[in-house]
């Protein structure tokens, strides 16, 4: 399976929007078994690189997660990423140069934060 970085992204957003750790809805009730294999395969990845921590708890319907949360470097992805206009200028940059890592998507998503902060403000910011 390929790694869906937009789907990643709204993992992370719903995380982010939840009431609490186990009120985590990522899945519409009617998802078929191929949604529901995207996701526990995305989430895994998720979880792999530390953007979230939950309990994997096994059962009779596979993988799930309890006290789902972002942790800090979740946190600053999607403050990175949240505006859709950042976040589709973010996938067009990469897009040019075929690169969609995640670090890579992060930077490049802040640096066109900072592009919009200096032209609003005036202010240069070097963030590096």
């Amino acid at each position: 399976m390929q790694r869906n970085m937009d789907f990643i992204r709204d993992i992370l957003l719903r995380i982010e929007e939840a009431k609490g750790p186990n009120m985590v809805a990522l899945l519409d009730k009617d998802a078929s078994e191929s949604d529901l294999e995207k996701l526990q395969y995305h989430l895994a990845l998720v979880i792999e690189a530390g953007l979230a921590k939950g309990i994997a708890a096994h059962t009779m319907g596979g993988k799930n997660w309890l006290n789902l949360n972002l942790t800090w470097d979740g946190h600053e992805f999607v403050d990175a990423v949240r505006d859709p206009e950042i976040w589709r200028q973010t996938k067009a940059g990469a897009a040019k140069v075929g690169a969609f890592s995640l670090d890579l998507l992060a930077s490049l998503a802040k640096g066109l934060i900072r592009k919009q902060i200096e032209k609003h403000t005036g202010v240069e910011l070097d963030l590096g």
